[in-house]
């Protein structure tokens, strides 16, 4: 059986997704540090390997792909959950930290869908967009501008697998409750960690083509409302 890359390998929700879908199967882990290997092994991994990954590292991205191909003997589900959140309004003053979102949270993603798209056969692609791609709004258009692009990008990429045998799924959740947010107070319809994986990983075992998960559902009759909300009340919107 194929094995699973997770690329972002501390992620709460890549690792609650790779939980679910690792069972008789091996499993890379690509991050600045590793992960405690157990959690995956007592789930049913036959193996967890771990590799160096440096998400700002654009020419190493092939190389660690290629490399996770290697020892899980062919990779079919490649799950891209790297990112920051960054501090919005030191972005508002530091260009440099203004850059390190957008490359890290953009540049990287489209480097590495462009790599997974590249090698892999077949099987599925998991990206993760956001509502606050949506609509930017002034308390973090930074971030949100990041995931508009690579949301954006991703429809097009879906486009291009159509009927090829690998497929993309681009998860848009609402506000995730958790170690990136610690400290925020949460926002309508947020979601877990849990949540968002269990979606993703139903979607995996049920679903045959590329799509787009709202999680929960019912965030699509709010975007809708996001989009005629008029421009000075948006402006005023918190995050």
């Amino acid at each position: 059986m194929t094995g699973v890359l997770l690329l972002g390998g501390t992620s709460e929700i890549g690792l609650e997704l790779t939980r679910r879908l690792c069972k008789g199967r091996p499993v890379v882990l690509a991050a600045r540090r590793e992960t405690d290997p157990g959690p995956l092994l007592d789930a049913g991994a036959t193996a967890v390997h771990h590799l160096d990954f440096e998400a700002g590292d654009l020419g190493s991205h092939r190389d660690v792909v290629t490399r996770a191909v290697e020892l899980t003997g062919g990779v079919g589900t490649a799950v891209v959950a790297f990112g920051i959140l960054g501090d919005q309004a030191r972005a508002e003053r530091d260009e440099a930290h203004a850059a390190e979102i957008a490359t890290v949270d953009y540049t990287a993603q489209v480097s590495v869908l462009t790599v997974l798209a590249d090698v892999m056969e077949a099987g599925e692609i998991v990206a993760f967009s956001s509502i606050a791609g949506w609509r930017a709004r002034r308390a973090n258009y930074v971030y949100g501008s990041t995931k508009a692009g690579l949301d954006a990008f991703c429809q097009g990429l879906s486009d291009r697998l159509h009927g090829s045998g690998l497929r993309l799924i681009t998860a848009r959740p609402g506000f995730v409750i958790g170690s990136m947010t610690e400290g925020m107070d949460p926002a309508p319809m947020s979601v877990t960690p849990d949540q968002v994986a269990e979606a993703v990983a139903a979607e995996i075992r049920g679903g045959r083509d590329s799509t787009t998960l709202w999680i929960p559902g019912r965030l699509r009759l709010l975007a809708w409302v996001m989009r005629v909300v008029p421009r000075p009340v948006w402006r005023r919107m918190p995050r």
